[in-house]
């Protein structure tokens, strides 16, 4: 059973910046989605089983940056330039399927409690 547990979500003001955290249990291919209120769940980024590959959606690209340390189980979501439109709750995903599309919500298996990002205007 895999474990996943978000921290570093917080309050901020606009064009400032947070880290998030999700302490992994297992090595898999994983990815940050994020809820605001009243909408669904949307991807934000993701990164590969090696790290060796990441992907983002566009509305984060050059702003936000993914990544892991395997050494401790933690994958890390750097999260820089933040807007008002980034306030959601953040979760983590972890799916050991060798073949996904990490873009995609049905691929993961495994899912974070989630922290909560809110900035302010």
């Amino acid at each position: 059973q895999v474990q996943l547990v978000e921290s570093g979500g917080g309050l901020v003001q606009a064009g400032g910046s947070l880290r998030l955290s999700c302490a992994a249990s297992g090595r898999s291919s994983m990815g940050w989605f994020r809820q605001a209120a009243g909408k669904e769940r949307e991807f934000v980024a993701a990164i590969s089983r090696s790290g060796g590959i990441t992907y983002y959606a566009d509305s984060v690209k050059g702003r936000f940056t993914v990544s892991r340390d395997d050494a401790k189980n933690t994958l890390y979501l750097q999260m820089n330039s933040l807007k008002p439109e980034d306030t959601a709750v953040y979760y983590c995903a972890a799916t050991f399927r060798l073949i996904a599309n990490l873009r995609f919500i049905g691929e993961y298996d495994y899912w974070g409690q989630g922290t909560q990002v809110t900035v302010s205007s």
